[in-house]
């Protein structure tokens, strides 16, 4: 058996405290990660609040680890003791259904997640399946690769699935832990791209971090101005906007698609998307493959998420650092 020194909060909400458990015999198909780092989430947020109504406490948050492997299952042949490796939402897959054998893993109904029923990687120590574990390549700061493995991949996927053309034309609204990413990934694929921010700093900063241009998301008229312009837009709020003002911004054929997450439901016009053969979708993470891919583009092209460090034992300060939304732009807490 071993033991985990883990923080877990008891109750909604409630303060990540230090805590215990213990992890059985390791399986022929699990990977034990020693974790160095483990980025934090919007997502780990929600969860400590059982904002959507599925977690389970004791909760340990984190699904962003970087680490090295200190363990390895008698199948397990991708990895071995000492890799240094990348651990993100998904800690496993059924491998067997068709959205698994059709390379679309990110889909499995029965796909584990990392915390989700089970301990993440405020911790020492996290384990999962070795599907879910991704060795992370030469070029990449295993410092800095832990929001690659969420925050990197959720922008990543929809470029990647819908064939984005290096020509296109990319606007991302909101420039926070998705979207200064999204700006990276996009501007690094070729596209012409379009920051939607309501922040003047954020505006400096997203022109250097890869904007071609922005707008001014709180001005209506500037958003009027950008009409058919855009095949794709990546979305990172998770506030309800004018979307059909958004919609104007689409070229004939063009695409919303949603990455931050909202509970309230969307209010459409049919009608424009009707004409323009318009299409509003969304998607989680993704496949193993597109995480492989992901984390090889941003090595070959040195994308990098904008981080603030703290302490693992620190972790209270750093999500409260989250909730208040002071973060530039993704926090990592470090082991050492």
């Amino acid at each position: 058996m071993t033991t985990v020194h883990a923080y877990a909060a008891t109750a909604p909400n409630g303060s990540l405290e230090p805590f215990e458990y213990q992890l059985g015999p390791i399986g022929p198909e699990d990977v034990d990660i020693s974790v160095d780092s483990c980025g934090i989430c919007h997502s780990d947020l929600s969860m400590l609040e059982n904002a959507w109504g599925i977690s389970a406490y004791p909760f340990v948050p984190g699904h962003e680890v970087s680490g090295r492997v200190s363990a390895v299952g008698e199948m397990v042949t991708h990895v071995q003791v000492g890799d240094r490796v990348g651990l993100g939402w998904h800690a496993g897959y059924c491998m067997t259904c068709d959205e698994c054998l059709g390379g679309h893993h990110n889909m499995c109904s029965k796909a584990e997640q990392t915390i989700v029923g089970r301990h993440g990687g405020f911790a020492d120590r996290v384990r999962a399946r070795a599907a879910s574990v991704f060795k992370l390549p030469a070029g990449i700061d295993a410092g800095e690769a832990g929001p690659l493995l969420c925050g990197g991949i959720t922008v990543f996927n929809p470029m990647m699935q819908f064939g984005l053309p290096p020509t296109g034309r990319v606007g991302i609204i909101g420039i926070g832990g998705l979207g200064h990413l999204a700006l990276q990934f996009a501007r690094a694929w070729g596209c012409e791209v379009t920051a939607f921010t309501s922040s003047e700093s954020k505006t400096q900063q997203a022109l250097a971090m890869g904007a071609h241009d922005t707008l001014n998301s709180r001005d209506p008229n500037a958003i009027a101005g950008a009409a058919r312009r855009f095949d794709l837009l990546l979305s990172t709020v998770n506030v309800p906007l004018d979307w059909s003002a958004y919609l104007a911004t689409l070229k004939p054929r063009g695409r919303l698609h949603l990455l931050g997450v909202q509970v309230e439901p969307l209010e459409l016009s049919q009608f424009p998307m009707l004409m323009g053969q318009l299409s509003v979708s969304s998607s989680p993470v993704g496949s193993p493959l597109a995480i492989r891919r992901m984390l090889e583009f941003a090595a070959r092209h040195q994308i990098a998420p904008v981080t603030e460090h703290f302490r693992m034992e620190q972790v209270n300060d750093a999500m409260e650092h989250l909730r208040a939304g002071k973060a530039r732009y993704r926090i990592v807490l470090d082991r050492h």
